[in-house]
C-alpha cells in the first residue's frame, strides 16, 4: 500500500480550466481573475479590503509595515507557531517577543500577554491554529486597554469564524496564506484585509513600489512588489467554488477520527476554542510517546508531524537579543511538541485510509 500523504492539494479539471483561459487570454499578471478572487474573498471573509501578497509571511510583512511597525518596536507572537510569524516581525527591523499558549487549544495565553507589555510594545500577533480561532475577545481586550496593534495570523483560518465573525477581521489587518497545505491553496500567496481606509491606502503603495497606478513610473511613496499571478488566482477561484464542499468533508474527516479513536484511552484531544467553529485544519492529537508513535505510523501507513518546534528553542533564536525569557515560562509550547501529533485531513482522504490510520494507533498502544 502506497503511503498516505499528510498533504494532497484538491485540484481538479475546474483549475484546469481557469488556468487555460487565463494563458488564452495572454494576461498572466494581475488582471481580471485576481480582481475577481479578491472581490469574493472580501465577501467571504467579511472586510472591505483586501491585497494579495506573494506567501503568508510576506503578507504578515505587508501588514505590519502597513501599521507603522519597525525597528524600536516590539511584536508579542505565541511561542507555538510557524516560524514566518517572528520571522515576518524580524523583517521590519522590530522584535518578535514570544508567549506561551494555553493547555487546553496552544492558541496564545492572553492572561500572560499583559507582564509582557512595554513602553516599546506596538502590537499583538494572535495565530489562529488547527483550524480554530485564538480568544479574540481577549486579544481585542488587551489591545484596547494597551492601546495596541493587532494583526491576525489567519494563515489557518480560512473559512474559521469566532462568535460568528470570521477571523482576520477582528484586528486592524489579517493575513491568510494560500500554500499547498491550506484549506483553500493557489500554491503560494497569502492575502491581507482591513477594514480601515488609511491602512488600506498604505497597503496599497507598499505592495506595488510606492504608487497607485502600475502603469505609472512616479513613485509617490516607498514600496515593493508583492503582487501574485493571474494564473495563481485562476485557481483560487475554483478552489473558493469548492470551499463549502471542503469544509464539509474535513469535519466529516474529523468525525470519523474521533469515532475511530475514542477508546485510545491515551490519547486526548485539544478543546475548541469556546466561541469559535472549527475547520479541521489537521487532526490534531496529544499522545505519551508521541515521536515513536510517528515514526511507527511513518514505517507503515502514513506521513506525520508534530507541533511546531518552540520559537524560543529554536536555534537561529539563541542569541541575547532573542533571550530575555527563560525556558521555563514556555510550559505548554513545550508540552505540545512533546505530546502533538497531526494527522492528514485533506478532503480525497478515504474512510479506509482513516481506519487504517486509527488501525494502527491502536495497535501501537496495545504492543
Amino acid at each position: 500500500m502506497n503511503k498516505i500523504p499528510q498533504v494532497f492539494p484538491w485540484i481538479g479539471s475546474e483549475e484546469i480550466q481557469n488556468v487555460t483561459k487565463v494563458l488564452q487570454n495572454n494576461w498572466l499578471t494581475e488582471g481580471p481573475f485576481c480582481k475577481e478572487f479578491s472581490s469574493r474573498l472580501n465577501a467571504m471573509i467579511g472586510c472591505k479590503y483586501g491585497v494579495f501578497a506573494p506567501n503568508g509571511t510576506l503578507a504578515l510583512f505587508l501588514g505590519l509595515l502597513a501599521l507603522g511597525i519597525g525597528p524600536g518596536d516590539e511584536v508579542i507572537v505565541p511561542d507555538s507557531t510557524f516560524i514566518g510569524s517572528a520571522n515576518a516581525v524580524i523583517l521590519t527591523g522590530a522584535q518578535p517577543v514570544f508567549v506561551d499558549v494555553t493547555r487546553e487549544n496552544f492558541q496564545i495565553d492572553m492572561e500572560k500577554v499583559q507582564d509582557l507589555i512595554t513602553e516599546k510594545t506596538g502590537a499583538i500577533m494572535p495565530v489562529h491554529l488547527f483550524g480554530m480561532s485564538a480568544n479574540m475577545r481577549a486579544v481585542m481586550d488587551v489591545a484596547g486597554r494597551n492601546g495596541l496593534k493587532v494583526i491576525e495570523d489567519a494563515a489557518q483560518g480560512v473559512g474559521v469564524t469566532y462568535e460568528g465573525k470570521h477571523t482576520g477581521t477582528f484586528g486592524d489587518v489579517g493575513c491568510f496564506s494560500f500554500f499547498a497545505d491550506k484549506t483553500i491553496t493557489i500554491g503560494e500567496g497569502g492575502y491581507v484585509v482591513t477594514n480601515d481606509d488609511t491602512i488600506y491606502e498604505s497597503l496599497l503603495y507598499l505592495r506595488n513600489q510606492g504608487r497607485l497606478d502600475r502603469g505609472s513610473f512616479i513613485h509617490p511613496a516607498i514600496g515593493y512588489n508583492f503582487r501574485i499571478t493571474d494564473m495563481q488566482a485562476a485557481i483560487g477561484l475554483a478552489q473558493l467554488e469548492k470551499l463549502p464542499t471542503i469544509i464539509e468533508r474535513k469535519l466529516e474527516i474529523y468525525r470519523l477520527y474521533r469515532e475511530g479513536l475514542e477508546d485510545v484511552d491515551e490519547i486526548s484531544f485539544p478543546v475548541v476554542e469556546e466561541g469559535s467553529n472549527n475547520v479541521p485544519f489537521r487532526f490534531v492529537i496529544l499522545a505519551p510517546d508521541a515521536k515513536k508513535l510517528m515514526e511507527y505510523l511513518d514505517e507503515r501507513i502514513v506521513q506525520t508531524r508534530s507541533f511546531f518546534y518552540p520559537l524560543h528553542k529554536q536555534p537561529c533564536f539563541q542569541s541575547e537579543r532573542f533571550t530575555k525569557q527563560k525556558g521555563t515560562y514556555f510550559v505548554n509550547s513545550v508540552y505540545g511538541y512533546e505530546r502533538g501529533l497531526c494527522l492528514p485531513v485533506y478532503p480525497m482522504l478515504s474512510e479506509e485510509n482513516i481506519r487504517s490510520i486509527c488501525g494502527h494507533i491502536r495497535e501501537f498502544y496495545h504492543e
